[in-house]
C-alpha cells in the first residue's frame, strides 16, 4: 500500500474521529421546533439550558456507513466506534468487502494506530492530533462531537448569543480559535463551526435529523462535515445504522511484534 493511502487512513481516523452521529434501529424522529420552554435572555440561563440537554452515558458504540471526499476523490468506508466515557475512544476502519484496514485507540494522553495492510503502527502523544486540527481540540472535544454534544469549553461566560426566529446562535473566540454554535429551539446543537485563520484551518459540522433511541436518548442520525486544512479539503457524510449506549464493551488493541513504526 502506498504512502498516500496511509495518509488517507490517518485523515479518516484523525479527521472523522472528531465528528459523529448515531442512529437506532428503533427510532423516533424528534420535532426539534416544538418546545414549551420560555424564551431566555440571560447568558448563564442559556448556558444552563444547553448543558441540561447534553447527552450523558457510560459507554457508546456505533457503526457508520461513511462517504468521504478528499480533494475531489470519493471513497466509501465503514467506521465502528466504541467509547468508554472520559477514558478511551476505539475506532475500526473497514474498506470494501468488510476488510479492516486500520484500528485506532485514543486516550486523553495518547494516540495509537495500526495499519494492517502495511504492517506498521503509529504511537504518539495526544498532541499529535494537532497536525490535523486546532490546538484547542482535546480528548473531551472529540468525545463530545462523536455523540452530538456541544463542546464544553465553548460554553463559557464570554460567548455572545444572537437570538433568531427559530434558532439560537452563540459565537466567540478561544485563543486563536473562532467558533460559532447554532442551536435549535430544544437547545441541542445543530451546527458547530471552528476556524483558525493563522493555521488556515476551518471546520463546519452540521447535525441533521435528531431521533430518539430505544433508551430515550436524543441524538443526531445524520452528520455532514466540511473541513479545510490549508490546501486540503475534506467533505464527509456519516449515516449510522447501529448505535448502543451503556452496554459492556471490549476495546481490543495490540501492536503485533512484527509491525514496524510508520514514518510520519
Amino acid at each position: 500500500m502506498k504512502k498516500n493511502t496511509w495518509n488517507k487512513i490517518l485523515i479518516i481516523i484523525f479527521g472523522l474521529l472528531v465528528f459523529a452521529s448515531c442512529k437506532s434501529k428503533k427510532q423516533v424522529v424528534v420535532n426539534r421546533n416544538a418546545t414549551t420552554a420560555k424564551p431566555v435572555n440571560d447568558v448563564e440561563t442559556r448556558l444552563a439550558a444547553i448543558r441540561s440537554k447534553q447527552l450523558t452515558f457510560n459507554t457508546f458504540s456505533a457503526k457508520a456507513k461513511t462517504k468521504l471526499n478528499i480533494n475531489g476523490n470519493d471513497q466509501d468506508v465503514t467506521l465502528n466506534f466504541r467509547i468508554n466515557r472520559d477514558k478511551k475512544i476505539w475506532v475500526s476502519v473497514t474498506a470494501l468487502l468488510g476488510v479492516e484496514v486500520a484500528r485506532a485507540l485514543i486516550t486523553p494522553d495518547s494516540i495509537q494506530v495500526i495499519n494492517k495492510f502495511q504492517g506498521v503502527y503509529l504511537k504518539k502523544p495526544f498532541s499529535y492530533i494537532h497536525k490535523f486540527a486546532s490546538r484547542q481540540i482535546d480528548y473531551i472535544t472529540l468525545q463530545s462531537l462523536l455523540v452530538g454534544n456541544a463542546i464544553p469549553k465553548l460554553l463559557n461566560e464570554d460567548i455572545i448569543f444572537e437570538p433568531g426566529a427559530a434558532n439560537l446562535t452563540g459565537s466567540g473566540k478561544l485563543d486563536e480559535l473562532v467558533y460559532k454554535l447554532v442551536l435549535g429551539a430544544d437547545m441541542r446543537v445543530t451546527q458547530t463551526s471552528l476556524a483558525n485563520e493563522q493555521l488556515q484551518q476551518s471546520l463546519q459540522v452540521t447535525n441533521n435529523v435528531f431521533i430518539q433511541t430505544a433508551d430515550n436518548k436524543v441524538v443526531p442520525s445524520q452528520i455532514d462535515i466540511a473541513s479545510v486544512v490549508k490546501k486540503q479539503k475534506i467533505q464527509v457524510n456519516l449515516r449510522y445504522n447501529k448505535v448502543e449506549f451503556d452496554q459492556p464493551l471490549d476495546y481490543p488493541f495490540s501492536i503485533p511484534d512484527k509491525y514496524s513504526p510508520a514514518a510520519d
